[in-house]
């Protein structure tokens, strides 16, 4: 088990529940827009949002957005140590900066000093396309070996300085050097990690790509915070993480099962699922739906499922857990939205 750092009250690591990233791509000094982005992805699943710091604005805006903020925020730093002293003094409950990029020891041993005074951890950041000449030089590539060599020489610098509340990222565009480097971090030390693959790409193919790799690491209990990175608008990221973590029950919600459709399908599966899915986005609660199209393979699904309907020619059934089904007739969404609802109704008593 990895050691445990708190993030503005957000336990990562030591057996904490999986969190959930992403990051603004708004203008920081822009406070208004910013402070409504990170709104935003906070009410789509984000427990940490990191911010760019990129100059002193930005760092003068960290105090507005951090009061504004619902969840904690993390400043993206790069170069200028003092603006990591300065996001902190702001009030920032997270760091990200790469100790060997701002310049010597004492500089590193400055952030330190104040992270620790401020008890905010600092998450050190590699990526495949940031690996140092000389690790290029002796590897060939930027490779899982090159990348988690850089990352706990990053590590060196701060216990150097004494300060180990630390977390680690190595992430890189290609699905299996990003399984490979956490692996091998995994096996090399106990500072939690934050996994993903960077520069996915679009949403599509670059979800898919982040489901496959941080999906394989959370199967294999490795990592304990995580971002999918998606080109575009960030509001999609929370969303695609939320459900890779439902996949694997490390998030509760209702699962929505539905059938692939055929020739024998009898109802509307897709509109069911999708009506279903955007009535119970924001549930709380370990619920499985079946949405099945006909009498082959339906029946038997749906009678697993906590709730679900199976197509019939004349109708649907409608499947409660431990019930008999019962032939109905009408909306199978309405049907099924009104059992849901009744459920939930129960749950909260």
């Amino acid at each position: 088990m990895t050691k445990r750092v708190n993030c503005g009250g957000v336990a990562i690591g030591g057996g904490a529940r999986v969190s959930i990233q992403s990051m603004t791509n708004t203008d920081t000094r822009d406070v208004e827009a910013t402070a409504a982005q990170i709104r935003c992805l906070a009410a789509a699943g984000c427990d940490i949002v990191r911010v760019s710091v990129y100059d002193e604005a930005c760092a003068k805006a960290v105090r507005t957005l951090v009061e504004q903020s619902p969840v904690p925020l993390v400043a993206d730093i790069h170069f200028d140590y003092t603006l990591a002293l300065q996001a902190v003094e702001n009030g920032i409950s997270k760091l990200r900066i790469n100790p060997g990029n701002i310049g010597g020891q004492d500089r590193v041993r400055a952030v330190a000093d104040c992270a620790k005074a401020h008890h905010v951890p600092i998450r050190i950041g590699v990526n495949s396309g940031s690996v140092e000449k000389e690790l290029l030089n002796q590897y060939g590539r930027p490779c899982a070996e090159a990348m988690a060599e850089s990352a706990l020489r990053h590590a060196r610098l701060l216990e150097k300085a004494g300060f180990d509340d630390i977390v680690l990222s190595a992430k890189a565009s290609n699905v299996r050097e990003t399984v490979e480097v956490n692996r091998t971090l995994a096996r090399l030390c106990d500072y939690p990690l934050h996994i993903g693959v960077t520069e996915a790409g679009l949403p599509g193919s670059g979800t898919v790509k982040s489901a496959i790799a941080i999906g394989a690491l959370l199967m294999e209990g490795i990592g304990d915070t995580v971002r999918v990175s998606l080109s575009g608008d960030p509001i999609g990221e929370p969303a695609a993480a939320l459900e890779i973590l439902r996949a694997l029950s490390l998030r509760r919600g209702v699962d929505i099962i539905a059938c692939p459709t055929c020739g024998r399908t009898c109802i509307d599966v897709a509109a069911i699922a999708e009506k279903v899915t955007r009535a119970t986005r924001d549930w709380d609660l370990p619920l499985r739906v079946a949405v099945m199209g006909c009498v082959v393979n339906g029946p038997g699904e749906a009678r697993e499922a906590d709730i679900g309907v199976a197509g019939a020619k004349d109708g649907f059934a409608l499947f409660r857990r431990g019930q008999a089904p019962v032939p109905m007739r009408g909306d199978p969404a309405q049907a099924l939205l009104e059992a849901l609802n009744a459920m939930k109704e129960a749950a909260a008593r």
